[in-house]
């Protein structure tokens, strides 16, 4: 693509297009320029439009957010690796070449996304690939800093910023230490010089008393961004020449601690917010470097303690400020680990950190009980799930945990007559200060530790029986399942939590009430009784055995079915990962009669089927499949008669899949159609039969992920319906597909999974035509690609084909691929492979069977000398030394532990 008048006219008119309300305009144009995407130097060219200052500000801003996801897509791709569409070297060279100055010359918006771009080029280009990158943003952050131009400054600073932050996350290596060096050598003085003019013109700002809002937000911005470049820096190890001028920097971290920007912080919650950034990068730098080198820290820890703490104590109170509050909390917990604890060590101190700190955090606000409100999925994942890290409720717990590693009595004490004090509270008022109980609960969950090498949590707040008993039963045992419902919830996660600590009979009478909560209209309460339920049926006591059976669960398994299938008809609720987890875990421990099944099939399926319309949730889904093949086997286990209605049932919902080609489906449907297969009695009724019809084309196999489901299902049919598949020309059909995953190293252990079972379920007058072909494949890969997967899936083979159909057929099958090759094979590969994997791969019977039989059938293939030079063989010699190891061994069983047949392996 040419950059002329032509061109600029062309992509300026389809981005225009693109910001069109009409759909039509707007998919003609983006499919255009979808279409000159693919050509060369397309990238330099929207470049070049997004440079002309004569097109519509609004047209180069959308070129630009085109530039940047174009060089998203194409930039790392290589012509090496095959690719026909990629970014040429020519163009990337001039690409690097302009935007850089381009990016500082123009409007904000742009900026932004030119410095994004300029952030993808560099994580695969900088700095190797582009050596002029960093001196000309030096050069440029010098010359517009002591210009004064701080929204320049401050698109500088953030396309820095964006390509040191790799330098966070990476492992140690020296390729990234070397890389880091040299980002130090040539930036760590011009950062610190940037950063300390800043200052300059900041304190200059405020002290003039007549400070602009605008313009101290641009420097207040310019000092996050360089304290996160210092982040950046001194992630993996505090370089030497930041060491050397810690003063300098420190000195101007605590100012930015303790000084108030009234232009700013005065103006609304965007100004705070804006000082607040700063403040918390600069928590995260005291953090890493009190973290790093305790020692040289040392001198400063006071005044950054102090300060700290009283930035708190306010911003505690501020729901607005929790970032703040989360970064200075976890630097205070890091103060509460080191060697420094003592400043915590008095009675007084703890006493503020429980009024002033902790509880105040731990408080419920009304951004929380919104967030239980509209957005249940995100409230667990922070509540249950432990996604909550960098929260005020779960970082002001930490900080007592971390004081509490050296001063556990006294937090103790401390935390236990808190909780005694908010549940009095409630009970003075429930109505109105119910939140005050939900605090000691959470309080109590949050502080509790688990035991070493287990999942089990204790706590010495408080003992956990009674407390259960006095606290959490009368919110469990309420009749109204709707009241206070962040108050049951906190009740049932406490249930679940301490589940291990409650009696089984207490539990088992308490169960009852917590399948009323299923019917609870909060998606939150609904949730967590079947979390609850399902981690019940999980517990073990001492020696692994669980401790609730199915004769715990019958009496209310109709209920307890009943409940969860009406909680995923409510709103938002329709996809509740946690109500089909509890559905799984039920019918897995339950007894599943013949009226249980009925009702769950029939309510799986119709989830199913309404799934099927959008598959959004790949987790609930996960939990259907795995619930409907629970269901299968363990009622067909009871009442193998059961297996018609199932059929009726389950039949029309697979195929509805595999005809509106649902593909994320398409494995478990497999799975389940095959475990069908397998329950049914020869011979297979005549529907499976038209779907198997399937198995056989070629695009079903195409998709690497259906493989190992199309495998177990191809198994299922040879074994129950051998007869069938040898008419029509199935069997050539079933030996094609083993044949093409043979020849690939990703599939050619299912491609044996496949022949193995041919072999084991189809007399050899069906296989014969076909063996010297399976044969070939077998030894042509071998010649090609040995591997050790292959090596022993071929021993195997070769050990099962002996046992199941006698030494003559294999000597002679061999040999019709070469005459005679079948000694080489057996003193080359398989003898010696078979001893190298004889406890792995083998059991008794077939290795008894191959050093016997095989031995014979050579010896009787071999006449006059060959037989006497093939007895003084070495080869011969192993067989003998096989079948004298034979009885010494006592079982086949795997590495693992279990057993497998020969088709199984």
């Amino acid at each position: 693509m040419e950059w002329n008048p032509e061109t600029l006219q062309f992509l300026s008119q389809c981005f225009l297009n693109t910001l069109s309300p009409l759909p039509e305009p707007r998919r003609r144009a983006e499919a255009a320029l979808a279409e000159a995407a693919d050509r060369p130097n397309y990238g330099l060219v929207v470049l070049r439009l997004v440079a002309e200052p004569s097109v519509d500000e609004q047209v180069r801003q959308a070129a630009a957010v085109n530039f940047k996801n174009h060089l998203k897509a194409l930039w790392s791709v290589q012509p090496d690796d095959g690719a026909q569409i990629f970014v040429p070297k020519l163009e990337k060279e001039q690409i690097k070449a302009l935007i850089v100055t381009l990016m500082v010359n123009t409007s904000p918006k742009i900026q932004s996304q030119l410095s994004e771009a300029l952030s993808i080029i560099g994580k695969y280009d900088f700095p190797k690939a582009w050596e002029t990158l960093l001196p000309d943003l030096v050069g440029m952050l010098d010359k517009l800093s002591q210009a004064n131009d701080y929204v320049s400054v401050n698109g500088v600073l953030a396309t820095i910023n964006s390509l040191f932050k790799k330098y966070r996350y990476q492992y140690k290596t020296n390729e990234m230490l070397q890389a880091l060096k040299y980002c130090l050598d040539n930036f760590a003085q011009p950062l610190l010089e940037v950063f300390k003019r800043t200052a300059g013109f900041l304190d200059q700002a405020v002290g003039s008393g007549a400070a602009n809002a605008r313009v101290l937000k641009d420097y207040i911005e310019s000092q996050r961004l360089c304290c996160r470049i210092f982040y950046s820096f001194n992630y993996m190890e505090l370089p030497e020449f930041f060491e050397e001028h810690m003063e300098e920097w420190m000195i101007e971290f605590r100012k930015y601690l303790t000084v108030k920007y009234s232009a700013l912080e005065d103006n609304g919650n965007d100004g705070v917010t804006l000082v607040d950034e700063l403040r918390a990068a600069v928590c995260e730098n005291i953090n890493l470097y009190l973290k790093k080198d305790e020692e040289a820290f040392q001198r400063y820890l006071g005044g950054f303690v102090e300060a700290v703490w009283a930035l708190l104590v306010v911003a505690s109170n501020s729901p607005s400020r929790e970032r703040l509050t989360v970064t200075a909390i976890k630097f205070l917990t890091t103060v509460s680990t080191s060697v420094h604890h003592t400043l915590f060590a008095g009675d007084d101190i703890l006493q503020k950190i429980c009024q002033s700190v902790v509880i105040p955090n731990v408080m419920l606000r009304d951004e929380d009980e919104e967030l239980f409100e509209m957005n249940y999925v995100e409230f667990i994942r922070r509540d249950m799930e432990g996604s909550d890290l960098d929260t005020r409720r779960r970082i002001a717990c930490e900080l007592f945990k971390g004081i509490a590693l050296n001063y556990k009595e006294r937090v103790t004490q401390k935390v236990s007559t808190q909780v005694q004090s908010l549940l009095a509270s409630f009970a003075q008022n429930p109505a109105v200060n119910w939140k005050h109980k939900d605090c000691a609960i959470y309080l109590v969950i949050s502080l509790a530790t688990k035991k070493a090498g287990g999942s089990i949590i204790s706590t010495d707040l408080v003992d956990v029986e009674r407390f259960f008993g006095d606290v959490i039963v009368p919110e469990l045992q309420s009749r109204d399942v709707d009241g206070f419902p962040m108050l049951k919830a906190g009740a049932l996660k406490f249930f679940t939590m301490f589940r291990n600590q409650i009696s089984k009979p207490v539990t088992l009478a308490l169960l009852p009430d917590v399948v009323r909560f299923l019917g609870s209209d909060s998606n939150v309460v609904h949730s967590y009784a079947a979390i609850c339920i399902e981690k019940l049926f999980m517990v073990k006591d001492e020696g692994g055995r669980a401790r609730y059976s199915a004769a715990d669960v019958d009496p209310f398994l109709l209920v307890l079915m009943t409940n969860l299938f009406s909680a995923l008809q409510k709103p938002d609720s329709e996809e509740n990962q946690y109500v089909m987890k509890c559905i799984m875990r039920v019918l897995g421990v339950a007894n599943v009669s013949h009226d249980v099944a009925l009702p769950c099939i029939n309510g799986l399926v119709s989830v199913l089927n309404r799934v099927c319309e959008n598959p959004k949730n790949p987790i609930f889904n996960h939990y259907i499949f795995e619930s409907v093949a629970l269901l299968v086997r363990r009622a067909c286990e009871q009442d193998p008669s059961i297996i018609t209605a199932f059929e009726t049932s389950l039949l029309p919902s697979l195929q509805m899949i595999l005809s509106k080609d649902v593909s994320e489906f398409f494995p478990y449907s497999f799975q389940l159609l095959a475990q069908l297969v397998d329950l049914n009695r020869s011979p297979l009724p005549a529907n499976y039969m038209d779907i198997f019809a399937i198995l056989l084309l070629p695009e079903s196999w195409k998709k690497s992920a259906n493989v190992p489901a199309l495998v177990r299902l191809l198994q299922a049919f040879l074994r129950k319906a051998p007869n069938e598949l040898n008419q029509q020309g199935r069997l050539s059909s079933i030996l094609g597909i083993f044949n093409t995953l043979v020849s690939s190293p990703s599939t050619d252990e299912q491609g044996f999974y496949v022949l193995n079972t041919v072999i084991e379920n189809l007399g050899y007058d069906v296989v014969s035509p076909y063996i010297s072909h399976i044969w070939v494949a077998l030894f042509k890969r071998l010649q090609s690609n040995r591997t050790v997967k292959f090596i022993k899936s071929l021993v195997i083979f070769m050990s099962l084909f002996l046992a199941k159909h006698g030494p003559q057929n294999l000597v002679a099958s061999v040999n019709t691929v070469q005459p005679d090759v079948f000694r080489t094979i057996l003193e080359q590969f398989w003898v010696p492979n078979l001893l190298l994997g004889l406890y792995v791969s083998l059991c008794l019977h077939q290795i008894r069977s191959f050093g016997g039989k095989c031995s014979t059938a050579l010896l009787h293939s071999f006449h006059g000398q060959k037989r006497k030079e093939w007895k003084r063989s070495l080869i011969f010699q192993i067989l003998v030394k096989l079948l004298v190891m034979v009885p010494r061994l006592s079982d086949c069983t795997m590495l693992g532990g279990k057993k497998r047949t020969l088709c199984e392996k």
